[in-house]
């Protein structure tokens, strides 16, 4: 472990102004802008524009990162590898694959930086290391950093696995659960694989979302991802996981989600979509949770139907009552229905149609 540093944030930035003075102009110069060592970050965009003439953005990038791996000898000769040894020893307590930001913020930590500090500086030094990796960009992929040992073919492999096993369900999946799934098919194909380094891989991938602490699930379901009113609604609902007034499901959109919703407009968008229904005065509750739509006497005949049997009042009170936030007497009253419903001996009940007595 390292401790008590002989590095601040000042002489930090003396050192490495020393090791990029021993590289080329052109190379102090284009590492130089990408990390607003002198004013602003300049993009690869920008730099490759004053190329004369012109190189594609990739060339830049490869270009950086050959001069940058330059200054690892340099570096070696300097205190700066006190940010090296404790960069790699973050990675390694990571199982070997961590984020960049994550690292970053851990080194800052770590070392007793302050917060401000030019944290792509942090970023060159570590990416001068030959024992350590930086990932190359990929759209919806965070930049991380690891050992050589994992490589882009584990790193897709655990990614891959994930995916396919979340949509196979699709529904979010405990935390453990996943992970225990994902190292067991792929315990025979990624040598190092274990639980801590597939919780990194999730935290690379933008595809795929922590949520509550111990779900996962993916970016595109609305339930971690909530744009529309309805999926701000679902989200509620599945987030408390128990019915609600549509009042309440309006305060707590405002509260989880920092959307102030009118209480009519709520109200009105849980009526006209059937994945919410209606149990009592008020109250909605999801469809997929067993709920189905329409009035105590419908619920009541349902039931009847299912069972193929005459049922007593209790019975149907405590069947109705799983489906419908309603009064005992609600029901009771439907059952009066004789339109629809008839006893049949003593305090049992059918449906009119079904003549059968079951006692």
């Amino acid at each position: 472990m390292i401790q008590n540093q002989p590095i601040n944030d000042q002489k930090l930035i003396d050192i490495f102004k020393k090791v990029l003075s021993s590289l080329w102009e052109k190379e102090q110069n284009v590492i130089s802008r990408r990390i607003g060592l002198a004013g602003e970050k300049e993009t690869l965009q920008s730099i490759w524009n004053s190329f004369s003439p012109n190189i594609t953005r990739e060339r830049v990038r490869q270009i950086e990162d050959s001069w940058i791996k330059k200054m690892w000898r340099i570096i070696k000769a300097t205190d700066l590898t006190l940010i090296q040894d404790k960069a790699k020893e973050i990675i390694n307590l990571h199982s070997w694959l961590i984020t960049k930001d994550k690292l970053i913020n851990n080194l800052i930590k770590e070392l007793n930086f302050k917060n401000d500090i030019n944290a792509s500086i942090l970023e060159i030094i570590i990416q001068a290391d030959y024992n350590v990796v930086k990932s190359k960009p990929k759209l919806w992929v965070r930049t991380y950093f690891s050992v050589p040992n994992i490589g882009r073919k584990e790193v897709d492999s655990i990614h891959t696995e994930i995916t396919k096993i979340l949509k196979r369900k699709w529904d979010v999946m405990d935390k453990e659960t996943l992970y225990n799934t994902v190292k067991d098919s792929l315990a025979s194909s990624v040598k190092w694989i274990n639980i801590v380094l597939i919780d990194n891989v999730v935290d690379i991938f933008e595809d795929i979302v922590k949520w509550e602490e111990t779900l996962i699930g993916l970016a595109s379901w609305k339930i971690l991802n909530p744009k529309t009113l309805k999926d701000k609604a679902y989200y509620v609902l599945k987030k408390d996981k128990t019915p609600m007034h549509f009042i309440d499901i309006s305060n707590k959109i405002t509260e989880y989600l920092g959307d102030k919703v009118k209480i009519n407009t709520i109200h009105n968008e849980l009526i006209r979509n059937n994945e919410f229904i209606l149990i009592g005065r008020g109250i909605y509750a999801l469809k997929e949770w067993g709920f189905t739509p329409g009035t105590i006497i419908n619920v009541i005949s349902d039931i009847l139907t299912k069972n193929k049997e005459p049922m007593t009042t209790e019975e149907i009170i405590k069947e109705v009552l799983k489906v419908r936030n309603v009064k005992r007497t609600t029901i009771y009253m439907n059952l009066q229905n004789k339109k629809i419903i008839e006893r049949v001996w003593r305090n049992f009940y059918q449906l009119k149609e079904n003549k059968k007595i079951g006692k």
